[in-house]
């Protein structure tokens, strides 16, 4: 199919995300609601209207899934997995079907490490059906969903034990990756990443990602701790004025430094987060027959309240027991 790529407001996308209080989950809010924002613009004239009218939702509930970690049991697994617990070349050896999976090594332990690239496909398929049943609302709302642990499996510590340095006293670095550095540098980043593409397999495409953040994890850490290194403490760290309270934070000079050790690489981990999130939206209309998705009904101001309500009963539920990357 001949299209053209959509790339209108997209400056303006990118403006009206406010940098926020860095999280040290996932992307924070300002990279999680960027990408699925962002995204919207990699579509094809066919989806980009039935998006593009409903880009606030995508862009405010890109954190919802990170809300629910400590809440909804079975959600923690969803963002990452610990290649590096299953021994070398883990990301070509583990089965790609999540039952036989769960043959070899059990529920309890793939939860333990993490599901990211199963769920992924998983979301996929639900996605395709919401599409081929014409489900306006579900369509938003796993699109929303997928686009979040798309994202997260870009994210190099969301694929190891070491999530957050904390097996090798670093520990801060997973916010300092995904989250301090976009808020300082992300407006100065190329986010132009062309058309989405048509994944020929998807399950393919999540495993290569997580492969690829995986291969990243090593200079991860080691730039950070080359940096470290050479830059006193009183020089690494610094106090910011966040709304009513004073932050710790790192400096904007270590912080940068450690950018330009990094060459680039939450620019482009970021960047292909926003392709692929886009890709595998268009890949489920296109394997869902291309419905036309003109003329589907919007959500109503009644469903948008009752959607925020949901947020704030997520937010004020009691925790669960959850496995793995707990900050």
């Amino acid at each position: 199919m001949l299209r053209r790529p959509v790339f209108a407001g997209l400056l303006a996308a990118v403006l009206w995300l406010a940098p926020p209080r860095p999280d040290s989950r996932a992307w924070g809010f300002y990279g999680h609601r960027s990408i699925n924002r962002l995204a919207v613009f990699t579509l094809p004239p066919e989806m980009v209207g039935f998006y593009k009218s409903r880009i606030e939702y995508l862009t405010v509930q890109a954190t919802r899934p990170d809300s629910r970690r400590n809440v909804v049991p079975g959600e923690a697994p969803r963002h990452f997995i610990d290649l590096d617990v299953y021994g070398d070349s883990a990301a070509y050896k583990l089965p790609r079907n999540y039952a036989d999976a769960v043959a070899r090594f059990g529920e309890d332990s793939l939860q333990r490490h993490g599901i990211v690239p199963w769920h992924v496909v998983r979301m996929k398929n639900q996605l395709t059906e919401a599409f081929r049943s014409r489900d306006a609302d579900r369509i938003i709302s796993l699109s929303a969903d997928l686009g979040h642990y798309v994202a997260d499996a870009c994210v190099p510590l969301h694929t190891t034990h070491n999530y957050n340095g904390q097996l090798t006293n670093q520990k801060g670095i997973h916010g300092l990756w995904e989250s301090r550095l976009p808020e300082l540098l992300a407006a100065n980043y190329d986010f132009f990443t062309g058309p989405a593409p048509y994944l020929v397999s998807p399950t393919d495409a999540i495993w290569a990602t997580v492969t690829r953040s995986s291969a990243a994890v090593d200079s991860v850490l080691r730039f950070e701790r080359e940096v470290s290194q050479k830059m006193p403490e009183d020089q690494k760290y610094s106090f910011e004025d966040r709304g009513r309270s004073t932050m710790r934070v790192y400096s904007q000079e270590f912080s940068r430094e450690y950018h330009q050790k990094l060459g680039g690489q939450v620019e482009r981990q970021m960047r292909l987060a926003t392709r692929l999130v886009g890709a595998f939206w268009y890949t489920c209309w296109v394997d869902a027959g291309q419905p036309d998705l003109n003329n589907l009904p919007k959500l109503t101001e009644a469903q948008i309240r009752q959607l925020a309500l949901q947020d704030k009963e997520e937010k004020a539920a009691p925790a669960v027991e959850t496995h793995g990357h707990v900050d």
